[in-house]
């Protein structure tokens, strides 16, 4: 015969079994979700984990979530989003971006810790500070010596040498409204030569252009593939596909090259967590810059590096000297607007 007390009673003892696994599973999923962080970036994908290693290790109990596309498109995003964006932090975007997030009051000026150590270039002037870099990123021309060579091509030193008419068709470059690097490169030159003279430059290596793309490193990657012999990128880029084995040479133009900040900033909130200023202190600590040492020449804070292969053995003498971000970052729209209006027609499909 069934006892209903004793059904009963271990009914009660699973209901009661029921409510505290929820309740630890409830808990947790709150504690999760307060230890959230979104994170946006312009970094390349394989850089992302590498970079990221330190602060998992000593942050466990953080779920850095990040997402990834170029500056141009990470801007537009939080551009778009306002006060409502999920991101707390953007991580290693350009600086010139970055500037036309806090003219339009999306920053949160904040001075993480050890910034007395960051190279004054690398650094916003205002006190705190609206960005902080991590790196500085340049203009590079990745040339596949293999193809150059079966082509015929002549060598490449300078800019003026890329509207040589042996070149016509066998150049690929990112499109600056997409890609920072694409902008940093343009920007370098209207600065270096000029507007007048710079969009006249621009117009005419137009004409040897095959193809713009929307992401930097893109350039470099067709280049190593042979798919184009020459791609206007930028150093890193071009590093990293050298280390892979690829047959290219990476070319500082004599000229000086175009140059931006890799940066990080703190979005305004009503509600800013704690974890976005842990990650932006640990974004400029030994441990950060020593993991991206080896991928760039010019370090936010010096670890004792010693330069990359494939970069320019003074790197900062091969910078242009007159690169005004704030101009860059107060004109962008009007730049932009400009670039697409003569040479948007040969960017690749989305």
């Amino acid at each position: 015969m069934i006892n209903l007390s004793d059904q009963i009673g271990k009914a009660w003892k699973f209901a009661l079994l029921l409510i505290a696994v929820t309740a630890v599973f409830a808990a947790a999923a709150a504690h999760a979700a307060g230890k959230e962080l979104i994170v946006y970036t312009a970094l390349e994908n394989e850089q992302i984990n590498k970079y990221l290693a330190t602060f998992k290790e000593a942050n466990p109990d953080i779920d850095v979530k990040i997402v990834r596309d170029s500056t141009g498109i990470i801007t537009a995003k939080l551009l778009a989003e306002g006060a409502n964006t999920p991101a707390g932090v953007v991580w290693g975007t350009a600086a010139s971006s970055l500037l036309v997030l806090e003219k339009r009051g999306l920053i949160e000026p904040y001075a993480p810790k050890g910034l007395d150590r960051v190279e004054k270039m690398l650094k916003d002037t205002a006190n705190p500070p609206a960005w902080v870099g991590i790196d500085a990123w340049e203009c590079a021309i990745v040339v596949n010596t293999a193809e150059a060579k079966a082509q015929g091509l002549p060598a490449i030193k300078s800019y003026k040498d890329l509207l040589r008419p042996e070149f016509k068709g066998k150049i690929v470059m990112s499109n600056p409204n997409s890609s920072g690097t694409g902008f940093l490169a343009v920007s370098g030159i209207l600065q270096l030569m000029g507007e007048r003279a710079g969009f006249e430059y621009l117009d005419k290596l137009h004409e040897n252009i095959a193809l713009y793309t929307h992401s930097g490193s893109a350039p470099a990657k067709k280049a190593a593939s042979g798919e184009f012999p020459v791609g206007i990128s930028y150093g890193y880029a071009g590093v990293n596909q050298k280390k892979k084995g690829a047959p290219v040479e990476i070319v500082f133009p004599v000229e000086g090259s175009g140059w931006d900040v890799e940066a990080n900033a703190l979005i305004k909130k009503k509600n800013i967590k704690p974890e976005a200023k842990m990650f932006l202190d640990w974004a400029i600590s030994d441990k950060a810059i020593n993991a991206l040492k080896d991928d760039y020449a010019i370090t936010a804070v010096k670890v004792g590096n010693s330069i990359p292969e494939g970069y320019s053995k003074d790197p900062l003498s091969q910078l242009v000297k007159k690169n005004d971000l704030r101009w860059a970052a107060q004109n962008r729209d009007r730049l932009l607007k400009e670039w697409a209006s003569r040479y948007e027609g040969k960017t690749e499909a989305k």
